[in-house]
């Protein structure tokens, strides 16, 4: 049994298809697949049910999951270890986002964490909080973007970095409120919603703030893509809330509303009160503005803004 085998397997659980797990190890679906048919032959057993549009565990599956993710947590320990002594030539590390993030500009970020440090692979997660959370627990994940339900995160995790972002009711460009610039939550009683997916972040955030105003929206559709949302919105289905520069980008019309409260928290977390990852320490650093010393720091200013420490 090989430590890719294991990542290989895994990737397959976290992304419900070959198709996308070999899209994030990189590699074509045929190798994929042939590594994992290599590992349950090994294993003697079947470790994935092959005949639904997704393929699921079978209880062999279920078995192995929480020993994959231990010796690949353990894998990654030894690598560490490595790393510590031989410095940040080379090394991985992997974060999690959310799809409605907007308080940093997260690939002008990593494009500039790569000129200072070329030899580190870094690996993007796109979730929903309650996966990236579990990743993280889980050692898959050394940081995530995430927004905390209630306020607080998760026990174990440890805030890097905390932005505060407005959110808006973005319309329907011919929308009757598309001109008023600001309105009420009690304007809103009769208008049709579309919304996130329970779970994701904005649609926790959105569900806390109407909650706490009385406002009971009336959801007409549901999503899991932001650029579907937008695109929704825009055709006239249903209004919704989402930070102000997405709105923005779109260029649709941003009502303010009025006594909505402070909008939305958004999070860079780590397990623990530094990554254990040598890799991700550096890249915590840039993220939240401790550059280290690590290596000489990149010409030219930062691509997102950052928030003070904390």
């Amino acid at each position: 049994m090989e430590i890719r085998q294991l990542r290989h397997f895994m990737a397959v659980v976290t992304e419900g298809s070959f198709t996308a797990a070999a899209r994030r190890e990189l590699i074509v679906q045929s190798a994929l697949s042939t590594s994992v048919r290599n590992l349950e032959r090994e294993l003697g057993a079947d470790l994935f049910d092959r005949t639904g549009r997704r393929v699921v565990l079978t209880e062999a599956g279920r078995a192995l999951l929480p020993r994959a993710r231990a010796l690949l947590a353990g894998a990654e320990e030894a690598r560490h270890a490595v790393a510590d002594v031989a410095g940040l030539a080379t090394g991985r590390v992997a974060i999690g986002t959310i799809q409605t993030l907007t308080c940093v500009d997260l690939p002008a970020e990593l494009a500039t964490f790569h000129r200072r440090f070329p030899g580190v692979q870094v690996s993007v997660r796109d979730a929903p909080v309650g996966e990236l959370t579990e990743a993280l627990r889980a050692g898959e994940l050394d940081l995530a973007y995430l927004v905390p339900d209630a306020g607080d995160l998760p026990e174990g995790l440890t805030p890097y970095a905390t932005w505060q972002e407005e959110l808006v009711l973005i319309t329907a460009p011919d929308h009757p409120l598309a001109t008023a610039g600001r309105t009420l939550i009690r304007d809103l009683a009769d208008e049709p919603f579309v919304d996130f997916r329970a779970g994701t972040g904005l649609e926790t955030a959105v569900r806390r703030l109407a909650a706490h105003c009385g406002l009971e929206r009336r959801i007409t559709c549901d999503v899991t893509q932001i650029g579907l949302l937008v695109d929704l919105v825009r055709a006239g289905i249903g209004v919704a809330f989402v930070p102000r520069r997405i709105g923005e980008r779109a260029g649709l019309p941003c009502v303010e509303i009025r006594k909505l409260g402070r909008g939305w928290t958004v999070v860079l977390s780590g397990w623990g009160p530094l990554p254990r990852n040598p890799a991700a320490a550096p890249l915590a650093g840039h993220l939240t503005g401790r550059v280290t010393d690590a290596a000489p720091a990149a010409a030219g200013p930062p691509g997102g803004r950052r928030p003070p420490a904390g």
